[in-house]
């Protein structure tokens, strides 16, 4: 995948509108409570500064609707930037139009200006050629950083596209390097770690993952379906009884194929779905009713920590337990732990999706592992070997 990124191209004294991620977390008081994403696009910015460029940034917050309600607005993310760029950053109160036409036009070499929220105009997810025209107008040349958005066909970093090169960030091209090239020409073994609540969100993924890797590791909620699916009793386990065809397609598949499926051996069930659920170890066909598996036992974490020995090429994405509960939080840290132990001893791990970062970050291993992607959706649809609109429309070397 030979994109271009920003260093194919000059930019010094050039307007450089920049498509970025900064749909970030923010408290009732508007106060930013992770910045990670805007951390990770510094580089990005700090280049074109360094390089003599006027720096337009232009992202999306939340899910806005008509009546451009304030708590979705760029303006207090402009603060937290100007820390941490260490300068002054400039915002106009639209994304188009005269505010962000007059604020471009004024800016300066080595300025940064923040635009108001994208999505405050519904043009820009019906992708409005009229619009995307208005965005470019801002500017000489386009980036896009926006791993994020990249499987949506936005007006920001598809249809600009049309009106203005495109290249990709640093931020972009890490994640089209390590989930693309990791795909494309894996190290072996190697192992896919797929967990999260329920098999019909990541149905794409197994399948793609079948076709690529040598084990895949099962667990979280989805594995109730799996386990159901081959007449093993749940109790009041989260399950998706319309998915059991589907399951044991997908074990036929893998089998067929020569690629070991890990499920669950052992769970931790409890009475009631809350933190202080009474709770107990059981094997995995002895749980009764009326009880529901909210984690993965001991011997799974042994069985899982043993498929990742070794592994040359790890992918994870999502938890094996409702680890936001402590009590169920210990199947999520042995597989975090696991990956860790395989990255240190030379493998390349990527880790995709919201919970799996959330669970990294909560065990302190994030900074063990070779590549936290910043895409939720994104990350998922990469994995499923689709064609991702943001990334397909930047311009190629």
């Amino acid at each position: 995948m030979n994109k271009k990124t920003i260093k194919d191209i000059d930019v010094k004294g050039k307007k450089v509108f920049v498509r970025v991620d900064f749909n970030v977390p923010m408290d009732e008081n508007q106060n930013i409570t992770n910045d990670t994403r805007i951390v990770k696009t510094l580089p990005t910015i700090n280049y074109l500064l360094d390089n003599g460029a006027a720096v337009i940034l232009a992202c999306h917050v939340g899910r806005p609707t008509e009546a451009r309600e304030p708590k979705f607005s760029t303006k207090p993310i402009r603060a937290k930037l100007a820390e941490l760029l260490g300068k002054e950053v400039q915002w106009a109160e639209d994304c188009v139009g005269e505010p962000a036409e007059k604020a471009a036009a004024a800016l300066k070499p080595g300025e940064v200006l923040l635009l108001e929220n994208l999505r405050y105009h519904k043009q820009e997810k019906k992708n409005d050629p009229e619009f995307a025209k208005q965005l470019a107008s801002l500017a000489d040349v386009a980036v896009d950083d926006a791993f994020g958005v990249s499987h949506r066909a936005h007006a920001s970093n598809a249809g600009i596209t049309k009106y203005l090169e495109t290249v990709a960030g640093f931020l972009m091209e890490k994640e089209i390097n390590y989930i693309g090239k990791t795909l494309e020409n894996p190290q072996r073994p190697f192992v896919a770690i797929i967990g999260g609540a329920k098999v019909s969100d990541k149905i794409g993924v197994i399948s793609n993952m079948i076709d690529k890797v040598d084990t895949i590791i099962i667990g979280g909620g989805m594995a109730h379906t799996f386990d159901a699916a081959k007449g093993l009793p749940i109790g009041n386990s989260l399950c998706e009884p319309d998915k059991f065809d589907l399951a044991r397609d997908l074990l036929k598949k893998a089998e067929d194929k020569g690629v070991k499926v890990v499920l669950p051996v052992d769970v931790v069930v409890a009475d009631k779905f809350a933190a202080d659920a009474n709770k107990k170890i059981v094997d995995v066909d002895k749980v009764e009713d009326g009880w529901q598996a909210l984690d993965s036992g001991p011997k799974t974490s042994e069985e899982y920590t043993k498929a990742l020995a070794g592994a040359k090429t790890v992918i994870w994405n999502g938890p094996m337990g409702v680890f936001e509960f402590d009590a169920f939080a210990k199947g999520t840290e042995a597989v975090a732990k696991a990956v860790a132990k395989a990255t240190d001893e030379g493998a390349i791990s990527i880790v995709g999706g919201g919970d799996s970062i959330a669970a990294l970050k909560k065990t302190g291993l994030s900074d063990k592992i070779s590549h936290i992607s910043t895409g939720g959706g994104a990350t998922l649809e990469f994995l499923e070997g689709k064609v991702l609109p943001g990334i397909d429309s930047i311009a190629n070397k």
